[in-house]
């Protein structure tokens, strides 16, 4: 059976949680997939959108990172990497996904993939769920960081033990 990777962490903050994101980002590479979830307001988009901007920045864009709600998906070329970030709440099906591309782009992309549920079996098996809820604070949110494998938690090792994050 292969080993499983999970982690819980609370972010402190609005900023802590960009931090999270932007710390991630330089770590994650084409046909990477991050699922997002929780319920609207977890801060869903504000994770894609700090995770987004730090891969721009580092090669000198800086771009509007508008929500992709009602277009289902933005894309961004960072150099040589491509992002898809995909807000999946409208999706009424499985199949649409098809439609959309976005089957395709797990192999070339880095996808980012708010209301990853919406895939169904669709969904890569291999992908980094990450859960987000509401902390004590306004601003505070937990994160349930989850893969199937080990290979997730060895390339996530130097984020997990940031100053602004405390673990379960």
């Amino acid at each position: 059976m292969p080993e499983e990777f999970e982690r819980h962490l609370i972010l402190s903050g609005e900023d802590a949680t960009s931090a999270f994101a932007q710390a991630m980002a330089p770590l994650l590479g084409a046909g990477d997939v991050v699922a997002l979830s929780g319920e609207i307001g977890a801060g869903k988009s504000h994770f894609a959108r700090a995770l987004i901007r730090a891969r721009l920045n580092a090669v000198g864009l800086d771009e509007d990172i508008p929500s992709p709600t009602f277009t289902l998906v933005q894309c961004y070329q960072a150099a040589d990497l491509e992002i898809w970030h995909s807000d999946l709440y409208r999706l009424t099906s499985p199949d649409d996904v098809f439609e959309l591309g976005l089957d395709e782009a797990f192999s070339f992309a880095l996808c980012l993939i708010e209301w990853p549920d919406r895939l169904g079996p669709d969904l890569p098996t291999d992908a980094l769920h990450i859960h987000l809820t509401p902390g004590a604070a306004d601003t505070d949110r937990n994160a349930a960081l989850h893969a199937q494998g080990g290979a997730w938690a060895h390339r996530l090792v130097s984020v997990l033990d940031t100053e602004n994050t405390a673990h379960d």
